[in-house]
């Protein structure tokens, strides 16, 4: 298939981009710097800078690209860049795809388990009811701009993704040097939840709702065993070997991140419904084995 991926130099897009590569399909990235990143992409890759330059028909978009949620403290001004690096692009991503005559079988993009907001330890499905807070907007109106493409015949589905634990890159390759070093902390009390889901489920859940052509709407990227943060410091330091006793206050948290702190302390409790009901398989769906292929 000819297949267009937006974000696909991140962190989970390059991943994905080799399997799919190693599948045999042919793919165009979307990248603001083709050349910078035209070595790390596999070789037959078509690196494009704007949608203009897209010359073959698309089966199939995959919608990834957004700034790094928590790369940067939360001012005014980086919320305005979140924001445009999702909303904007997904609008232009379906305007791009209203425009032409061969419209992609399926348009999956992303969104973030951040929708729900601060949920405490109620369980969350994807008919769960979000808390308004900045998180939520951000990832509504995300979505918002994907889900148009229905209006199109495209079939959508919307990955509210947890936390993606994968090998030299994501979150947890900032938390690594200190957990490594015996310094691993538990951020506040602890007790806010965390939905995590292992990169080879996630590129898995992909491919799932490429290949079954009945499944649209909204979905739940996450491991159906959520942990609490203290329960994920814990077990972080134990496959590591390593002692885990420090806490790190919610002061101190609000004077690094700013805004972004109450992402950190608080916490969504996700389970992927609609995927168990639709029969997908995990292959971590524990914690302990995804950290342990991980680490």
């Amino acid at each position: 298939m000819n297949i267009l991926i937006t974000g696909g130099t991140g962190f989970v897009g390059s991943v994905l981009c080799q399997r799919l590569h190693d599948q045999g399909h042919n793919l165009t990235v979307l990248t603001r710097k083709p050349e910078k990143h035209k070595k790390r992409l596999p070789s037959r890759t078509v690196l494009v800078s704007v949608f203009s330059e897209i010359n073959s028909p698309v089966d199939v978009v995959i919608n990834l690209a957004g700034e790094g949620i928590a790369e940067k403290r939360w001012t005014p001004e980086r919320k305005k860049i979140l924001e445009q690096s999702r909303i904007d692009l997904t609008a232009d991503l379906v305007a791009f795809i209203r425009n032409n005559e061969h419209k992609p079988q399926v348009l999956i993009s992303g969104s973030a388990v951040g929708y729900y907001g601060d949920s405490g330890s109620n369980l969350l499905t994807e008919f769960s009811e979000p808390h308004d807070e900045f998180s939520h907007r951000l990832c509504a109106a995300w979505e918002s701009q994907a889900l148009r493409a229905k209006t199109d015949g495209v079939r959508v589905c919307i990955l509210r993704t947890g936390l993606v634990i994968g090998k030299n890159g994501g979150f947890l390759k900032k938390m690594l040097p200190s957990f490594r070093m015996g310094m691993g902390a538990k951020l506040a009390d602890g007790k806010q939840w965390m939905s995590w889901i292992h990169m080879h489920d996630y590129l898995n859940m992909i491919q799932f709702l490429i290949d079954d052509k009945s499944l649209s709407g909204i979905f739940n990227a996450t491991a159906p065993n959520p942990v609490t943060n203290h329960i994920f410091t814990k077990m972080l330091a134990s496959v590591l070997h390593r002692p885990s006793f420090l806490t790190m206050p919610p002061s101190l948290l609000n004077m690094m991140f700013g805004d972004m702190a109450h992402l950190l302390i608080t916490g969504q409790r996700v389970i992927p419904k609609k995927f168990v009901d639709a029969g997908f398989e995990f292959k971590f769906p524990a914690l302990k084995p995804a950290l342990e292929d991980v680490c």
